[in-house]
Formats: structure tokens, C-alpha cells, sequence
């Protein structure tokens, strides 16, 4: 098999395993991350930790960028772009909305760069599993598709500029809202002095249950919340919803209203816990 060379830029929650993945999968990774001690575990499994994301980039066939925000994107991609090679692909997977995927596509352009949009569906298990769900617009690319197939359990391709971002944004809309109902419906039957296991009796295999609500909903019983995806991260991304859906002329009152839930967890203090923390917005006032 070919040689294949992938600058991972941002190895947090998401960014770690997916880059462990690519290792396994006998594809070299150069890693950088803003806290270089986040990327230096991977050198366990052969990458080259870089202090600098032009360093990861020089000579990588594809520069996959997993970071927080358009902005953080944007301010790290600045410096990445007149490093990479001249047919270098770079894969953008953080989710950065509707609005900010154009303008990283437009600032690749401007650099005369490939560009494939493709974010992905899954929290840190999946990725750790390489079962992601990678949603992908752009050049159909070889070198992509042998990263998609290393982190990810099928990929959907749908379109050839930013769609995939649009719809990573559609189906965050469902994700969140799902978090936050299932949070609030415990957060109900504790209120209500009753056992909150017995809510996901109740819809135990029948056409209301799913396997998230059991995740979730057990382990905010468990009060077992590790972050598989920040509280933080999911006030992001409510956000990004409701800017991209009111930009659209749609009317995404569910997404503001999460979105308030979450800011209301971080306020609580639970910004860095599972998105599940959201069931402490929905608590009665101490």
C-alpha cells in the first residue's frame, strides 16, 4: 500500500483516537495539539508529535484539522496553508456551522488548496472504536477515503462544497435536543419523587426508546458523566444550529431553547462533563 502521511491538528476528545486509528491502520501521523502534552501519548504508537502546526504539515499528503471552533480553525490554518505540499488535501472535520465551513472552503481557494468538508457523527467512543460516521462533500480524493475508512464505520458523501457541514448541523439538531429531553425527563421524575429508572422502564423497547436515551439517561443515574462530548463543546454546536437555521429562514426554537439549557449547565459549573450534564439545568432551584 502506498505511503500516506496525515498532519492530525488537534488531538483532544475527538482528535486523539481518531489519530490512534489512522497509526493503526498503518497511515503516519505527524500530531499537533495548542497543549503539546495532549499529543505526546501518540508517540507510543508512532507518530511524531510537532511543536508547531506548519511542522505537522510539512511534506503531509493530508492535513486533517479536529479543533474546537471556525475560529480556532482559522487562526491555526493561517499559518498551515503555505506549508503544504502543492497537491496536499486538507480534511476539515471540526464542526464550524454552515457559515463558518464557507469560509475555511473560501480561504482554501484563495490558497488554490483542496478542500473536503467532512465533520463527523460520534462522541469518543466511536471514535476510539473506529465507527464514526464521517460526512463528506468535496474532490473525491483516494487519500481521504483511506483516512474515512480507517476512523470510521461508512461514509456518506453529499455534495461538492460544504453540505456536509449542513448536514452535521441537522443532525446535531436532533443529537442535542435528544441529550436535553432525556436529561429534563429525569430531571422531571426526580421532582416528581419517583425513581428515575422507571422512565426508561417505561420506554424500554417500545417506539419511544433508543439506545441513546438508555446511554445517557443510565448514566446520569449513575452520575457518571466523563466527558465523551463537553457540555461546552454542546453549547457550541446548539449555537451553531440556530445561527445557520435563521440564516436559512427557518425558525429553530428547539435549538435556542437547548442551547439556553446548556449555557445554563455551564453556568452550574458542569461545562466540562458529558453534554448529559445538561439534566442539572432542569433541576429545581436549590
Amino acid at each position: 500500500m502506498d505511503k500516506l502521511t496525515v498532519a492530525v491538528l488537534g488531538t483532544g476528545i475527538m482528535g486523539e483516537p481518531i489519530a490512534r486509528n489512522l497509526l493503526h491502520a498503518g497511515i503516519e501521523v505527524r500530531a499537533w495539539n495548542r497543549t503539546r502534552v495532549k499529543a505526546e501519548p501518540l508517540a507510543d504508537d508512532g507518530a511524531v508529535v510537532c511543536d508547531e502546526p506548519a511542522e505537522a504539515a510539512d511534506g503531509a499528503d493530508v492535513v486533517l484539522t479536529m479543533l474546537h471552533d471556525a475560529a480556532s480553525v482559522e487562526d491555526v490554518i493561517a499559518g498551515v496553508l503555505p506549508a503544504m505540499e502543492e497537491d496536499a488535501v486538507w480534511a476539515q472535520m471540526s464542526t464550524v456551522g454552515a457559515d463558518g465551513a464557507d469560509r475555511l472552503a473560501e480561504l482554501a481557494r484563495a490558497r488554490e488548496v483542496t478542500f473536503v468538508d467532512c465533520p463527523v457523527l460520534g462522541t469518543r467512543k466511536p471514535a476510539e472504536d473506529g465507527a464514526l460516521v464521517v460526512l463528506a462533500a468535496g474532490p473525491r480524493d483516494e487519500r481521504v477515503q483511506r483516512i474515512f475508512d480507517a476512523i470510521g464505520s461508512r461514509t456518506m458523501w453529499v455534495g461538492e462544497g460544504t453540505e456536509a457541514s449542513r448536514l452535521k448541523l441537522v443532525a446535531n439538531s436532533w443529537a442535542l435536543a435528544l441529550t436535553a429531553s432525556v436529561g429534563e425527563a429525569l430531571a422531571l421524575a426526580q421532582a416528581f419523587g419517583l425513581d428515575q429508572s422507571l422512565f426508561l422502564e417505561a420506554i424500554g423497547g417500545g417506539a419511544l426508546d433508543s439506545p441513546y436515551a438508555q446511554l445517557k439517561g443510565g448514566a446520569i443515574i449513575k452520575g457518571e458523566l466523563p466527558a465523551s462530548f463537553r457540555a461546552t463543546g454542546a453549547a457550541k454546536d446548539a449555537g451553531l444550529v440556530a445561527e445557520a437555521g435563521r440564516a436559512a429562514g427557518a425558525h429553530p426554537r428547539i435549538a435556542e431553547a437547548v442551547r439556553e439549557q446548556f449555557l445554563r449547565t455551564i453556568e452550574l459549573g458542569h461545562g466540562g462533563e458529558d453534554m448529559a450534564a445538561v439534566y442539572f439545568a432542569a433541576l429545581p432551584n436549590d
